[in-house]
């Protein structure tokens, strides 16, 4: 039987829970629910609505205020953050050829269909490509070096989102990242066994609800 899915503010729900137990700096740095004229205001300027995992993420937390590692590999934008990206990867592509699939890429460098929800440590942003087809919602890099990057893309962000809830609450890593708390008591991803990061202690992070 396929594993069910929870939606987004289920995850959320249960990410909340943990951080505020274990992890108490990065539940400070997200922000709360975005308001729907902001989500509104964001559709008129993308021209087309937001996926509906995403808005229903953004309802529960309008992104973070600072970059934040309680995601594996991802920091989720805000609103006016994901307008922001999607309109600078626009411009520079549309200046630069970067809408055009070059031959030696899968992808173009950026596509106007892509929305961006989350940024990296380089900088790059992680998107949910909107195209229609089998693979429309599903998660991907793109916007910095090279064509877009769908390489063992997430079908969607739920379940992302459901994944990283998952091995909070009940053990066990995201896609061979495992959770640690820093010296800080910060959230952090890595391979399991990881002691130190940076010349910094790593310590396994606790498992399930408080």
């Amino acid at each position: 039987m396929a594993q069910r899915i929870l939606p987004p503010s289920e995850s959320w729900r249960r990410i909340d829970t943990w951080l505020a137990a274990h992890a108490a700096s990065d539940a400070a740095r997200l922000n709360p629910p975005a308001p729907r004229d902001e989500l509104q205001r964001a559709e008129r300027l993308l021209g087309t609505p937001l996926p509906g995992d995403l808005a229903e993420s953004l309802r529960c937390h309008n992104g973070v205020s600072a970059w934040s590692a309680f995601l594996p590999e991802q920091s989720p934008l805000t609103v006016s953050g994901v307008v922001d990206r999607w309109r600078t990867c626009r411009d520079v592509a549309a200046e630069n050829d970067g809408l055009t699939r070059r031959p030696w890429d899968d992808e173009p460098w950026w596509h106007p269909l892509w929305i961006p929800w989350a940024e990296g440590a380089d900088g790059g942003a992680q998107v949910i490509d909107q195209r229609p087809g089998p693979d429309a919602g599903r998660l991907g890099w793109a916007g910095h070096g090279g064509g877009g990057d769908f390489t063992d893309a997430w079908p969607d962000l739920a379940s992302l989102l459901h994944a990283v809830a998952r091995a909070l609450t009940e053990g066990g890593g995201v896609r061979g990242l495992h959770p640690c708390l820093t010296a800080r008591g910060e959230l952090w991803w890595d391979e399991e066994g990881r002691e130190e990061i940076g010349g910094h202690p790593l310590r396994p992070a606790p498992v399930g609800p408080p």
